[in-house]
């Protein structure tokens, strides 16, 4: 689905790593991508919406293995903001996203970052399962030309794979052009527990009036005899 709706909560940025946008292996208009997730990540600190920056651990060798320079986010979170560490393409797969969201009453997010087809798509594709609204900004992920295969296809451009990606992922996502298009909001608060009364705030049960008396039974047809006056003889 294409076009602008209601704003929404949260941000992620997905694999915004130094070997994926900087150097010499860079996903295609790197600076693109870059920019327009500068532009997203202005308009959810402003309003206060969640930003949560996504960090895949590539394996032993890779350009994003840990501890290597190519690991390092390439955009610094700010104060407040957080990095999940992953290991496969979803986000969501074995941490804590979902938690998160779930803590701070996120129902609507955007996604931003790379790679298109893979992280990207597979983080929207579980948010849209799990039940979140999701925007997906055109010009704000991005991702490399798909190389040529024997007897199978030539070469893929960049913006092909990632416009394939975009309509791959069905009419549930909201795909808006630009990322300056994105509005955002801060999560609403949610709602306290009502507290449990403790023992010293329970009402105490209300006191059963006493019983009253029972008088002698007159038989039927008796005359009452007012209290306190005597009956009269004859």
């Amino acid at each position: 689905m294409c076009g602008e709706g209601a704003p929404v909560e949260g941000l992620i940025v997905v694999d915004m790593q130094t070997a994926f946008v900087a150097g010499e292996d860079t996903v295609v208009e790197a600076d693109r991508v870059l920019d327009r997730t500068r532009t997203l990540l202005a308009a959810a600190r402003e309003a206060g919406a969640l930003v949560v920056h996504l960090q895949n651990d590539g394996p032993e060798g890779a350009s994003d293995e840990p501890g290597t320079p190519g690991w390092e986010l390439y955009l610094a979170p700010a104060p407040g903001e957080h990095v999940i560490r992953k290991e496969e393409d979803d986000g969501f797969h074995d941490t804590e996203l979902r938690g998160l969201l779930e803590a701070h009453g996120v129902g609507a997010l955007a996604v931003c970052g790379v790679m298109s087809e893979m992280c990207v798509s597979a983080t929207v594709r579980t948010a849209l399962r799990l039940g979140y609204r999701v925007v997906l900004p055109h010009d704000a992920h991005g991702t490399y030309d798909i190389p040529a295969a024997p007897h199978i296809s030539e070469v893929v451009p960049a913006a092909m794979a990632a416009r394939a990606a975009e309509w791959a992922l069905g009419d549930e996502v909201e795909i808006v052009p630009y990322a300056s298009g994105v509005r955002f909001r801060s999560p609403a608060p949610r709602p306290t527990p009502a507290a449990r009364p403790t023992l010293a705030t329970r009402q105490a049960p209300a006191t059963r009036p006493a019983p009253v008396a029972s008088q002698p039974a007159q038989a039927c047809g008796a005359p009452q005899t007012p209290e306190g006056a005597q009956a009269h003889r004859p």
